[in-house]
């Protein structure tokens, strides 16, 4: 235990000094923010709800009082239901803020990435509904850095179908500005767009039925330069192989500059390229090919564009992956509103803090890891390596 001796959580503790405590004063036990922090190192160690983190807490006695206040000794199941379950996701999540500058800010200097892509995306939570309710499974969005291994933001909505409303609020919760901002074709909206400019940031967005004209018109100029190999646009084409997992892959990217005769054109705010990715997929000798077309208001640089790209279809194995397979998302059976979408963002956070760890193991093993190492959980935790 000599390690412990030299590590202490007055940092980890300080980001929630603002955090309001929704209890009632009567009969208020333990303190709000030991209630928390705990809550945090136990979804670390792999908890996945009230009853899992009050029995960690309960075998980590010695530990936890060593470093928390604890008046009252380890807190029970039902507190750290009640405290989840009242405070407002949009409280706690706000709550992280300073923490997560700070992360991204060792980041940044690690990586030497200065300007981030920051993909966002949609996740359901597949068991997390209750019909007897009327609630429906809690569908959220949230922001990835792909470069720093970060989820700087969620915001929960009713269904994807409201991801157009929950965009524009997520993104104001995010510091965006020198960022690439890529989203799926259902955020694919001007006033989307107009934020992301005006927020100094830089965006990539996928194309789909739901702009049907915009959509059809990229397609159409894109197929008619094609027919003289871009002999008339001042195109830029990129092309990268992968194999892996039975399969080759080789993607081709084209970007050109934005047609002055696109349809509607003034009414996208900074759009100034236009780009298409090709995949060509080998996979058990059949080939599957496809093509997706995208907006942006980068300026030449297919380079740019095509890791922009790359970048937020990686959040799909380096972050929705991870809460299907190592956190158990899917199987979560929480069903309290507020206490699911608290437990999302503890999720994504703590996978965040596990991005950070410099250790080479996968996150399954980091986080068996921190269950089995008090050591190794408190670096992960505050950020150090011994």
């Amino acid at each position: 235990m000599a390690k412990l001796e030299h590590v202490g959580l007055d940092e980890v503790i300080g980001y929630f000094d603002n955090l309001e405590d929704p209890r009632s004063t009567i009969n208020r036990q333990h303190p709000l923010v030991s209630v928390v922090v705990i809550a945090m190192m136990a979804v670390l160690a792999g908890a996945g709800g009230p009853t899992a983190i009050a029995r960690w807490a309960v075998l980590k006695e010695e530990l936890l009082l060593r470093l928390l206040k604890l008046p009252n000794g380890i807190p029970r199941k039902d507190v750290f239901r009640r405290v989840l379950s009242l405070l407002k996701p949009d409280v706690f999540h706000t709550c992280f803020v300073n923490w997560l500058e700070s992360l991204r800010a060792k980041a940044a200097k690690a990586t030497g990435v200065d300007r981030p892509v920051l993909a966002v995306d949609g996740k359901t939570a597949r068991r997390s509904h209750d019909r007897s309710k009327g609630l429906g499974a809690l569908h959220s969005v949230s922001v990835w850095a792909s470069e720093y291994g970060l989820s700087l933001g969620q915001v929960a909505c009713a269904e994807k179908s409201n991801e157009i409303t929950a965009i524009p609020e997520l993104l104001r919760l995010v510091d965006i500005k020198g960022a690439i901002i890529t989203i799926d074709a259902m955020g694919t909206q001007k006033a989307i767009a107009e934020q992301i400019i005006a927020g100094e940031a830089d965006y990539i967005l996928a194309l789909k039925g739901n702009q049907e004209t915009l959509h059809q018109a990229v397609i159409d100029y894109i197929d008619q330069q094609s027919e003289n190999d871009f002999a008339k646009v001042a195109v830029r084409r990129h092309v990268t192989e992968e194999t892996g997992h039975g399969r080759e892959e080789i993607r081709s990217y084209i970007q050109m500059p934005v047609p002055e005769t696109l349809p509607g054109l003034e009414l996208w705010e900074g759009l100034k390229t236009i780009g298409m990715v090709t995949s060509v997929c080998l996979r058990d000798g059949k080939e599957m090919i496809e093509n997706r077309y995208f907006i942006s208001s980068l300026g030449l640089g297919v380079k740019v564009f095509a890791h922009g790209i790359r970048s937020h279809w990686g959040i799909e194995n380096s972050c929705h992956w991870c809460f299907d397979v190592t956190y158990r998302e899917d199987e979560s059976r929480i069903r309290d509103e507020h206490l699911r979408e608290n437990f999302a963002w503890l999720r994504r956070f703590t996978l965040s803090l596990l991005k950070q760890h410099p250790k080479g193991d996968s996150i399954a093993m980091k986080r068996l890891a921190c269950g089995w190492s008090d050591d190794f959980m408190l670096e992960v935790l505050v950020g150090t390596t011994t």
